[in-house]
């Protein structure tokens, strides 16, 4: 699933390409892009129609389009192969094609909601007094969020009961971190996988939350990761993180700091990947 810097890629070409226009015709395609929103996509379409699309905001990985002056916001989500793609009027529609946003302007361009597997969507809901669809106001701010509060992460790592990737990718406590950037940072920051929260000095919470930001940022920069067709950004060109991943995918390939060969675990349904040479395992029982 797209994590924090897909997601903010995508929001920055939507503020780039949709932000300010109004909606002239919603067309939904498929009704499991829409089954977020209770009503159907008739409703979804008709509340959508003459409305004003704000600045798209993101928290982690979150993204949603404020509607201007109506507290109202539709949530997006991407799923494992949703795309919120910016195309010609007249470009053929894409195989999995869902929804279509049309717009009352001359700029020739519309939203589109591509989705294969039809895990994403897109839905309408209410927004809270700080802004949030209501759905998401759970959700942790991220580690690029300049509100994020390292001293209160601090302590909720110290008091929690879990191991550290666990907490990294509990988006209670930060949100925008999945397994590709935990991978990453945990590389990065000598750590293991497994290592009890209650063991990380402030010192070291610090360090690793550094790491975090600075894969992160350094994904940003290339345009996030994409192991196949299914991450674009609203372009629909791929990011390139992937050939600068230090763990996540490099099974039985030399780590980059020492040359022990990574290995990868079953990990809570997903992999973990790390070099058993730089992150040492914890000792039994610590």
């Amino acid at each position: 699933m797209p994590e924090l810097p897909e997601v903010e890629v995508v929001r920055r070409g939507l503020e780039r390409w949709v932000a300010g226009r109004r909606i002239a015709q919603v067309e939904v395609l498929h009704p499991r892009a829409v089954r977020r929103h209770p009503a159907g996509g008739a409703d979804f379409g008709a509340r959508l129609v003459g409305e004003t699309l704000g600045v798209p905001q993101r928290r982690g990985k979150y993204l949603w389009l404020p509607l201007e002056g109506r507290g109202f916001s539709v949530l997006g989500h991407l799923g494992m192969s949703g795309q919120l793609l910016v195309q010609p009027e007249r470009a053929p529609a894409e195989k999995h094609l869902r929804i279509r946003i049309r717009f009352d302007d001359a700029a020739g361009t519309e939203l589109r909601f591509v989705d294969q597997r039809t895990f994403g969507g897109l839905s309408l809901h209410e927004n809270t007094p700080d802004g949030l669809p209501d759905v998401i106001a759970h959700i942790a701010r991220d580690p690029l969020d300049p509100l994020f509060d390292e001293t209160a992460y601090h302590l909720a790592l110290r008091a929690k009961r879990s191991t550290v990737k666990r907490a990294l990718l509990d988006q209670s406590l930060i949100s925008g971190v999945g397994n590709i950037y935990a991978d990453e940072a945990l590389w990065r920051a000598r750590l293991h996988y497994e290592r009890p929260t209650a063991t990380l000095t402030r010192p070291r919470s610090a360090e690793l939350l550094g790491h975090v930001r600075d894969v992160m940022n350094a994904a940003l920069e290339v345009g996030g990761t994409s192991f196949d067709s299914l991450y674009v950004n609203v372009n629909g060109e791929s990011g390139y993180f992937d050939r600068s991943l230090d763990a996540y995918g490099r099974e039985d390939e030399p780590c980059h700091r020492c040359g022990t060969p990574i290995r990868r675990r079953p990990w809570m349904n997903r992999s973990s990947y790390f070099c058993p040479r730089c992150q040492r395992a914890p000792r039994p029982g610590a």
